[in-house]
């Protein structure tokens, strides 16, 4: 059951709704006052609690995610519930290293001192999810704030219903209610959400609401981190294996539907192979799915019937080479292919964000590189090349979130590497240590003795230009430290700073 107040219960036209918004963050606040999500003990402890949540109820979870996406229990365990138990495993694992005071390289000026990077959690934290993947895009912020220390209040998509309800019902049952809240609810809710004072914001999303984020985050200089998308190229060189490229690009493009913010967007490749690219990706599809696309039980829905017509209007005045059906009432479209494909057309205008693929052809590696640039730096940029000039060309001369090479969406599932976007794809980043990071202020420690103060005669007034020569030389010089060690050269500068003081007094 349900504690009391553990956990917001919003909708349009609901009394007091936005009260106890404003009511939840401050309860969050002052719990976090308290400094109980400090200890790493208790970030452990909670870490564990959210472990044996996902173990206990994966059932649940699955149920959700199949109830708002069609996704069935396999890719449910695969996409999403995996990914967050490897988060946990890797976080509490790592957590006593990554809380350890990061000691820095020391100057002549400090040697006696100690100096170091202490990581503070930043205090409370709003976590606003995706509905693509709406469990593990809030799992997994989830986890990096708590690790961080902070409080989190959640707010998941309102868009997938079931996996909200159920963050709702099941996160105050495991962990502490006050410092890690769920708020429910659509656009109402969120604006209120968006009114209160927090201390770092995740938002995963589209650049529009992005923008809208970022603009009521300012208003309390609260800083950002943005999980956006874009349309994410994917260049094939004619010269590499074109049956492997195609199946590797068929599965991470009509995963979850084409519902996923790195899947690629389009295709890029030479006018010679686009023929091959084509019969490749139909016989990969039919590999994958089987002769009649719509019962299986692999292939996902589009959300709702708004994202439905929206992708549907992209196809309008295209070229379909194959796939093209659908059914409004189930939210189905089926895997679908363009060509001759206009770069000014509609459907390369926006991130298409379903199971659309449009091939456009360019003369070579170059003018890939300069179709890429000439629009918005995108979230994910594949590259699919046996040359391996070819690749680090592209990576070189180009801008993305991530790249991956000879592959698609592997990028997101490396817990060291950090995840985020650039430009329009979003700002900041997060994963594994990256999570920590985010959620943390590298605060710098300095701690010094009430001695040696003749060192420190180089500094006071009165000034004079043998000070100032004496300066350039100790902080100025780059010294080699196998002719000069620190410790001479510390020796050194408190003779000389004997000598300046005996010379103005």
């Amino acid at each position: 059951m349900l504690s009391p107040g553990s956990c917001v219960q919003t909708g349009r036209g609901l009394p007091g709704a936005m009260d106890k918004i404003k009511a939840t963050v401050e309860r969050a606040r002052a719990a976090f006052n308290t400094g109980k999500s400090r200890p790493v003990e208790f970030r452990i402890q909670q870490l564990q609690a959210l472990k044996r949540m996902v173990e206990e109820k994966e059932k649940d979870i699955a149920e959700a995610l199949e109830a708002d996406l069609h996704k069935n229990k396999y890719s449910a365990f695969s996409y999403e519930i995996m990914g967050v138990l490897g988060e946990i495993n890797l976080a509490v694992e790592k957590l006593p290293e990554w809380v350890a005071p990061r000691h820095v390289p020391k100057t002549v000026m400090t040697l006696a001192d100690e100096s170091y990077v202490r990581s503070e959690p930043l205090g409370v934290v709003l976590v606003i999810g995706a509905w693509n993947y709406p469990f593990v895009l809030v799992m997994q912020p989830l986890i990096g704030a708590i690790v961080a220390g902070n409080a989190v209040v959640v707010k998941p998509s309102e868009v997938s219903e079931h996996t909200s309800k159920l963050f709702e019902t099941l996160l105050p049952q495991y962990i502490d209610k006050d410092l890690y809240p769920v708020v429910t609810g659509a656009v109402l809710e969120t604006t209120e959400l968006l009114k209160q004072r927090f201390d770092h914001i995740l938002y995963t999303g589209n650049g529009h609401v992005g923008k809208i984020v970022m603009a009521a985050a300012s208003k309390h200089l609260t800083p950002v981190t943005l999980e956006l998308g874009g349309k994410s190229p994917c260049y094939i060189d004619k010269d590499c294996n074109i049956d492997m490229a195609s199946r590797r690009i068929t599965w991470g493009k009509f995963v979850n539907c084409g519902q996923t913010c790195i899947a690629p967007d389009y295709i890029l490749c030479d006018k010679s192979i686009e023929g091959r690219v084509v019969e490749s990706i139909k016989k990969n599809l039919k590999e994958f799915y089987g002769e009649d696309i719509q019962k299986s039980p692999d292939y996902e829905r589009i959300v709702n019937k708004r994202h439905f017509k929206r992708i549907m209007g992209l196809l309008e005045g295209q070229k379909i080479a194959y796939g093209g059906e659908a059914d409004e009432a189930t939210c189905f479209i089926a895997p679908t292919i363009l060509t001759d494909v206009n770069p000014d057309s509609k459907v390369m205008q926006e991130e298409i964000f379903g199971p659309i693929l449009p091939i456009v052809t360019v003369k070579g590696l170059d003018e890939a590189i300069q179709f890429i640039n000439q629009r918005e730096k995108p979230l994910a940029l594949y590259v699919f090349s046996d040359n391996k000039k070819v690749i680090k060309k592209m990576i070189a001369e180009t801008s993305s979130g991530g790249v991956t090479a000879n592959d698609v969406l592997m990028h997101f599932s490396v817990p060291t590497l950090p995840f985020g976007g650039v430009g329009n794809s979003g700002m900041g980043c997060y994963h594994g240590r990256y999570s920590f990071e985010t959620f943390s202020h590298q605060r710098s420690c300095l701690i010094r003795a009430l001695n040696m103060e003749v060192v420190n005669s180089i500094r006071y007034p009165p000034n004079s230009q043998k000070k100032v020569d004496w300066a350039k030389f100790f902080i100025l010089t780059r010294f080699c430290k196998r002719k000069v060690g620190l410790v001479a050269l510390a020796v050194l500068g408190i003779l000389v700073a004997i000598v300046i003081k005996v010379a103005v007094f």
